[in-house]
């Protein structure tokens, strides 16, 4: 189709970039057209999300397999190819292509980011001269450097579909940057990826590429895949490698070393013996590995004088790949140090924007005692008749030095009523500071929900940590499991905190302190991924101990930008609630990067270990030493819920950026744009459809209904009674109450319907009172309230057809908003 302004973009390709494109020597196999950048940022609503539109290229050119060149923009063919200039602009940054090109169809620009260049061109370059480009911009100077580049990817992992698991634009970029410095002979390589974002498979077929072009010197290469727990290790080894390379792949437990594998997997602690007996890797020829994958990097094997960094040494000819989400630099252990900077970096916040991870918001708890901290008083004994030294205790100590068990069932209660008002099924972590305390939990969580204890056996809650064995392996695994309902509430101390991919989480509950940025990187990590089968687009955080105010540091790079806090009486009950900005008014001046990330928490679930001598003198780790020796149980405490915060995740045009507002000014903000009065407003809020207009606009400006009432401590309000009392200071007035004011001053509405007809209108009354404006929608007639008055069909019936009735509840809805 031509319009009178030319041809449409999509026409421009078909007509003139295309035959361009194959006159140039582009096969079909090299040209994807309409390839898809992004899958869209989500934005979470009150009761469902909205998806924004992908970032989409009308062509993506690859030299070989999954080795992208060039971008193309098209544009219809009476505008100017400038126009599409800083959109494929954009598109070949986060591609990391060097070339990129914009055409009406008549004429090309070429953007050469080798050179700097901008110049029209007359027709497009030869994959060959590309390429040529490309290897000289990329250093790529001798053929073997060329064809270990050019190596195509493993078509054989595969999709529910059974189409190939294609890498998306940042794992092609991690991928091909790594394999050409592997090219260029560089021995320290290192990726860093956000949490969820799938770094096994940018390994994976980083291999693939070494193995397909026979690197080093025409043979396959010997790989040796390191991490420091099972998990991180048969994850990647079952469904990826395995898939791709078959026998070739070995996992190497104690006992002796095989030697006719091209693919290794192995645990620390299986390599390192300690004492006299000669550890497994020391079987190996220092040299028998070309390259050595560094799963979680940052963790064990980062620090100085370990058993474990004793391998990376050993094995110290071999390329070492470095992989992690959370890189450290301390004292002790720097990854920057060992690794250098990472050659390509995908953030936790990129990776929320391209729509690839959830977007979340967290609530923030704080429990009394947390607040104001506890004394025992002189002389008091613990439940086991011991004296508990006379200290002032706060959260740092608690379950360490002093464990009081009303505090602990104080945080199960809130959880229970949390899942109660969201989803009582939704799979939730929660992370508890020891694994003593985690089984406190477990019980308290069975307490408090005793009927699905019942229902469900003890598998609704369950304690996973490394003390569980094969026990808790198998429950891991059935948590894991989308199609499984049970378990649902999985409680842990660290062990679910680091590469365990779980991506139907809905809940993430912090009960542990955090302090080390590494730690609540990696543990708010285990909700990001998404579930698309099971309707998973968001998470939520509950905090107990203020770990969210790690949203402060300038080292973390994906933060929701409003923070609610609620603020109460004396009697615990909210009275307002203010959002605050996540500049940290009064940042610590001693962050102490050190605590909370003590070799010995990171490997707490391992019995094996380091022995290597430290000094120690961080506060945490001298607690958690003192802790060890002996905890005071303490019964018969007062626990209650002092207030909650809440934060949401919220991007704008030019990113995330924090700011102080309080609610009401927020939302006076979003009323104010409407350009409404009180009356215009509540006009608008009466009639089914324009009502439901203006509920999405004001969801998509970041008014959630759903939380309203919650916020202001008015539930029983309608949300446009809200709004009205936020905006203009006006009285609210509850449901129920203009329900009744209806019936007094609209009786003669009612007795105008007969009988069977206005009971279906009473009823509507009735369901409005008790659940919400939602009820006044033809829709709602089909929840099980109305099931004793009969089916949609039948209740439009009694109103004359489907007109009457949607015109009857219209009027409903118009004369109960005029109730004021």
């Amino acid at each position: 189709m031509i319009s009178s302004n030319g041809p449409l973009e999509d026409e421009t390709c078909k007509r003139f970039v295309l035959p361009a494109l194959a006159q140039a020597g582009w096969s079909t196999e090299q040209i994807k057209g309409q390839y898809r950048i992004s899958r869209g940022r989500i934005q979470p609503t009150a009761r469902r999300h909205r998806q924004e539109r992908p970032l989409i290229a009308d062509y993506l050119l690859e030299y070989s397999d999954g080795l992208p060149l060039a971008v193309v923009e098209a544009k219809r063919s009476r505008r100017d190819p400038a126009d599409g200039f800083e959109q494929v602009k954009r598109y070949a940054e986060l591609l990391d292509v060097p070339f990129a090109y914009t055409t009406n169809g008549r004429r090309t620009i070429e953007i050469d980011s080798c050179t700097g260049l901008t110049h029209e061109i007359t027709e497009f370059p030869s994959p060959e001269e590309l390429w040529s480009r490309y290897c000289a911009h990329r250093g790529l100077a001798d053929d073997l450097q060329v064809a270990l580049a050019s190596a195509p990817l493993n078509q054989n992992v595969r999709n529910w579909d059974n189409t190939p698991k294609e890498p998306r634009y940042y794992q092609l970029n991690a991928i091909n940057l790594a394999v050409q410095a592997i090219a260029k002979g560089e021995q320290r390589v290192l990726l860093v990826l956000a949490t969820g974002t799938g770094k096994t498979l940018v390994a994976a077929q980083i291999v693939a590429k070494l193995w397909n072009a026979n690197w080093p010197a025409g043979r396959r290469p010997r790989v040796l895949y390191l991490a420091d727990r099972n998990i991180l290790v048969d994850q990647p080894k079952d469904d990826y490698f395995v898939k791709m390379f078959g026998e070739a792949v070995h996992k190497l437990t104690r006992g002796v070393a095989l030697t006719s594998r091209n693919v290794y997997f192995a645990l620390y602690q299986s390599l390192t013996r300690g004492g006299n007996a000669e550890d497994l890797y020391k079987q190996f020829a220092p040299d028998f590995f070309d390259l050595v994958i560094v799963d979680e990097c940052h963790r064990g094997s980062a620090v100085e004088g370990s058993l474990w960094k004793d391998v990376l040494k050993y094995f110290n000819s071999a390329i070492h790949l470095g992989l992690t989400a959370t890189p450290i630099s301390r004292k002790d252990a720097d990854t920057y140090g060992y690794f250098g900077e990472p050659i390509y970096q995908y953030s936790l916040a990129q990776g929320i924007r391209d729509g690839f991870l959830a977007p979340y918001r967290v609530r923030n708890v704080r429990l009394d005692l947390d607040l104001f901290g506890w004394r025992p008083s002189e002389g008091q004994l613990d439940m086991y008749g011991r004296e508990i030294p006379d200290e002032l205790y706060g959260p740092k100590q608690f379950e360490r030095i002093v464990a009081i068990l009303d505090r602990t069932d104080a945080a199960a209660r809130y959880l229970t009523e949390y899942l109660h008002k969201t989803d009582r099924m939704a799979k939730t972590i929660v992370f508890c500071q020891t694994k003593d305390h985690a089984s406190r939990m477990v019980q308290a969580l069975h307490n408090a929900n005793a009927d699905l204890v019942r229902q469900y056996g003890n598998a609704y809650v369950c304690r996973i940590t490394s003390d569980d064995g094969d026990a808790g392996r198998e429950l891991l695994d059935k948590f894991r499991d989308a199609a499984t309902q049970v378990p649902t509430i999985a409680v842990t101390a660290k062990l679910l905190s680091t590469g365990i991919d779980i991506p139907t989480v809905r809940n993430i509950v912090i009960f542990r302190v955090i302090k080390s940025m590494p730690e609540f990187k990696q543990t708010i990590g285990r909700g990001t991924r998404l579930s698309l089968e099971t309707g998973k687009y968001a998470f939520d955080i509950i905090d107990f101990v203020e770990a969210s105010r790690l949203f402060y540091d300038p080292g973390f790079d994906g933060p929701p930008i409003r923070r609610l806090r609620d603020e109460t009486d004396d009697e615990g009950h909210i009275v307002t609630t203010i959002t605050e900005d996540l500049t940290d008014p009064d940042p610590d001046p001693d962050p102490d990067p050190d605590s909370g990330a003590s070799l010995k928490q990171d490997q707490e679930h391992e019995k094996a270990g380091d022995q290597s001598q430290t000094v120690i003198t961080d506060p945490d780790e001298i607690d958690e030493i003192r802790a060890q020796g002996r905890t005071y149980y303490v019964d018969d405490v007062p626990v209650t819920v002092f207030g909650t915060a809440m934060y949401v995740t919220e991007f704008e045009a030019s990113g995330m950026r924090l700011r102080l507002v309080s609610v009401e000014q927020f939302v006076k903000g979003r009323l104010r744009e409407l350009d409404l009065s009180p009356h215009q407003l509540l006009a608008r809020w009466a009639h089914g459809q324009s009502r439901k207009e203006l509920r999405e606009r004001l969801e998509n400006a970041g008014i959630t209904f759903a939380d309203l009432g919650e916020l202001t401590g008015r539930p029983d309000a309608d949300s446009i009674d809200l709004l009205i009392y936020i905006g203009w200071n006006l009285p609210v007035l509850s449901r129920s109450e203009r329900a009744l004011r209806f019936k007094l001053r609209h009786r003669k509405f009612l007795d105008s319907f007969a009988y069977d007809a206005r009971e279906v209108l009473e009823r509507i009354l009735e369901q409005y009172a008790a659940r919400g404006e939602e009820e006044l929608d033809i829709r709602a007639l089909k929840s099980p309230a109305y099931a004793d008055l009969g089916t949609v069909v039948e209740l439009a019936s009694r109103f004359g057809g489907g007109a009457g009735l949607r015109s009857a509840i219209d009027a409903l809805s118009t004369q109960i908003y005029e109730a004021s």
